[in-house]
């Protein structure tokens, strides 16, 4: 695909090759913690979610906080959606690593999150 930009007032010509469909979403997953990572559609390495204990959960990429499922003191299960972000357009859906309670949530919807910016925490 052709397209152009302009920089500066100097138009420049570009070839843009699309890899992967735009509707790809990244996961993260409760399975296999020690060198668990997310990746966006573009095969892109973030940083892990869930410190070794799975008890602080961290952001991924830096972003917009589109949804929190859980409160403090709620029992969630392995695997139970906890938190959506927003980065770029592509969403990135945070789970549960272990069961347990949520101890502290920092986040709400709408807040901006950075990278590694601890978002809850578990008991």
């Amino acid at each position: 695909m052709k397209l152009q930009i302009t920089i500066d007032g100097r138009a420049y010509a570009v070839d843009v090759e699309v890899l992967e469909d735009d509707e790809t979403r990244t996961e993260m997953s409760s399975t296999g913690r020690v060198g668990a990572h997310a990746t966006d559609s573009r095969g892109v390495s973030h940083s892990e979610a869930w410190d070794s204990e799975g008890k602080i959960c961290r952001s991924p990429v830096m972003g917009l906080v589109i949804k929190v499922n859980v409160v403090p003191g709620q029992t969630v299960a392995a695997g139970e959606l906890m938190v959506v972000l927003e980065a770029m357009k592509m969403e990135t859906k945070l789970t549960a690593e272990r069961a347990g309670t949520v101890k502290n949530v920092q986040v709400k919807a709408g807040d901006p999150v950075k990278l590694d910016q601890v978002l809850l925490e578990m008991e």
